[in-house]
């Protein structure tokens, strides 16, 4: 693979005590609204991000040539980056570790491989089909990639990765963004296994839903979230329970927590890197080995994870959770989390024992508000509907979620039995897709503050 054998160049050029961490993209992505192609990009890069260890500290540089001259000037402005931030005293990382080849996965998929922007043209024309049978546009992208990823460590072996994914999302709505909208995504790591006309017409069922637009009062109600939402919540408790550096620095909202019940009994989250029903990867940024991780069991706070550095400073040992080479300013974080699914046989079976409640499609626009309470604020988006006697009666206008995700997760009764995997899908940087497999899901009591839109 071109990003190993750059990985080993690179590491080699900065000398001793250096890491290089390479990856190559390879994608494709169309963007479409109105029922009609508006964008597309092809992207063949490859980034080179080196790490340098002077006295405890890691200084980074990173470069998108790989010309021997342009390795050169990399390495010595990382090295100056660390010779500057060592000026301040000795350091904490520990240095980094022989990096080893791990378990092998099955998250690469040649026909993906391959980059046929003609299954992407496919895949729009089955979307605008299905739309415009409805009376409707279609809104959205589809995009498909190949990425090599490859670690290198002064004088040691390089361990390298190559992965698929793929993805859609269709919002589809009247002509002009008149009407109501509806959503539908899709997430794979072959983009042969996603259905754009399935999913436009799913999109469209939301879009047409009949009767009036019903309106809630602020307050507590039950709520059916579809697995998209469900995602989310689980991606933002990532951000504020499961961060190892916030963990150790006493900010995490797990601290003092583990070992305890922070969930109904039914919650069983686990971070599982190797499954091919998420996007697989086997090792991190730093060359750690990946491995399942249980994060909450029976309800229980298990595990935060760690990179290099939080571990260090936890006194524990990385869990292969370094998304850059020295530990993200953020620090470490779960890409590959996955939550058990429970007896419920679909999304209608969670709503038969609802009174009176909302059912979501998917959260937008959210953010965390209190870290530590696992506080986030969005608003529900592209299908949004009253749930009255236990069925989906009418739509409903958008709300804004103000609540606990942990505080959700507690007051949660029923999971579905089906899992989804499930991604938010938009790459604005350096490629790095990643997903959440997880079910819809009823809690019984979630808070609202108002109307949105």
């Amino acid at each position: 693979m071109i990003a190993a054998e750059l990985a080993g160049r690179a590491v080699t050029r900065a000398g001793p005590g250096a890491l290089a961490f390479v990856t190559r993209e390879r994608s494709l992505l169309l963007r479409f609204a109105g029922n009609r192609p508006t964008q597309s990009t092809a992207i063949d890069d490859v980034t080179v991000e080196l790490a340098v260890l002077r006295d405890g500290h890691v200084g980074r540089a990173t470069t998108n040539s790989t010309d021997d001259e342009s390795l050169d000037d990399c390495a010595r402005r990382a090295a100056a980056a660390a010779e500057a931030a060592a000026a301040s005293g000795d350091g904490h990382f520990p240095g980094f570790p022989d990096a080893h080849q791990s378990a092998t996965h099955d998250g690469h998929d040649p026909d993906t491989a391959r980059l046929d922007p003609e299954p992407g043209g496919a895949a729009l024309a089955a979307a605008f089909s299905a739309a415009r049978e409805a009376g409707l546009e279609a809104h959205g992208i589809w995009t498909a990639a190949e990425e090599e990823r490859a670690v290198g460590t002064s004088g040691r072996a390089t361990v390298a990765d190559r992965t698929t994914d793929a993805f859609m999302k269709v919002i589809c709505m009247g002509a002009g963004g008149a009407g109501r909208s509806g959503y539908a995504a899709q997430t794979s790591f072959a983009a042969g296994r996603i259905d754009a006309g399935a999913l436009a017409e799913r999109a469209a069922r939301k879009a047409v839903a009949p009767g009036p637009v019903a309106e809630l009062e602020p307050g507590e109600y039950p709520v059916v979230f579809e697995p998209h939402a469900v995602g989310w919540l689980c991606d933002l408790l990532a951000l504020t329970a499961f961060n190892g550096l916030a963990h150790a620095e006493g900010r995490g909202a797990l601290s003092g927590r583990l070992g305890h019940g922070v969930a109904a009994p039914a919650i069983n989250l686990s971070d599982s890197p190797r499954s091919r029903r998420t996007l697989p990867r086997t090792f991190d940024a730093e060359g750690v080995a990946k491995a399942p991780l249980p994060l909450i069991q029976d309800g229980v706070a298990h595990r935060v994870v760690h990179d290099l550095r939080s571990a260090a400073l936890a006194g524990a040992r990385s869990t292969g959770h370094a998304l850059a080479p020295g530990g993200h300013p953020y620090g470490p974080h779960p890409t590959n989390l996955v939550l058990a699914g429970g007896a419920a046989t679909d999304e209608d079976a969670l709503c038969s024992g609802v009174e009176r409640g909302i059912y979501v499609t998917r959260l937008w626009y959210a953010n965390v508000v209190r870290p530590k309470e696992t506080l986030i604020t969005a608003v529900t988006r592209d299908g949004t509907f009253l749930i009255e006697d236990g069925r989906v009666t009418r739509p409903l206008r958008d709300l804004r979620l103000t609540d606990s995700v942990l505080g959700i997760l507690s007051r949660t009764r029923a999971l579905g039995r089906g899992q989804k995997l499930t991604s938010d899908g938009e790459f604005y940087g350096r490629r790095f897709a990643s997903g959440v497999v997880c079910p819809a899901l009823l809690a019984t009591a979630v808070r609202f503050t108002g109307t949105a839109g």
